[in-house]
């Protein structure tokens, strides 16, 4: 848990650009408004996460999930959020996916490069070895040769 209650609060530099965002161009805001929102908006997340925490223990779980924050937000009467947040959380997911696939794509990128490396350092090895063959088998045929 947070030591201090200063650690419980969002990122200045997020929430100044959530209310850049949010405003329209030429709107200013004060430091002391912006403290503000950054205090509510802190007691808004610790509250969503209690409630969400309440469904995950009555789930006898310890990990929350999108369904635990959504139950939550229904049970905090934000109703009206419900669509937005489920459409959010469907563009995070497809996102996801699409990370999750150019890394199993890189992933096996890299085994394929590996392993041709491998066979190319074998294949560099196996003709190291018949060439120090040969000097052996030449070597032979001159001795013979010598002895008769």
């Amino acid at each position: 848990m947070a030591e201090r209650p200063e650690d419980l609060n969002l990122p200045n530099a997020v929430i100044t650009r959530i209310i850049k965002e949010a405003l329209p161009d030429g709107v200013n805001v004060s430091k002391e408004a912006r403290r503000a929102i950054s205090q509510a908006a802190s007691v808004f997340v610790l509250y969503a996460t209690s409630c969400a925490n309440n469904f995950a223990m009555k789930a006898k779980r310890k990990t929350l999930n999108a369904g635990d924050v959504l139950a939550a937000m229904e049970e905090m009467e934000f109703e009206r959020f419900m669509e937005p947040l489920r459409e959010a959380l469907e563009v995070y997911k497809k996102g996801q996916k699409g990370k999750k696939e150019v890394s199993e794509q890189k992933r096996k990128d890299k085994e394929k490069k590996t392993d041709s490396e491998n066979d190319k350092s074998r294949d560099e090895e196996e003709e190291e070895e018949h060439m120090d063959e040969e000097p052996e088998a030449e070597n032979e045929v001159e001795e013979e040769e010598v002895e008769n």
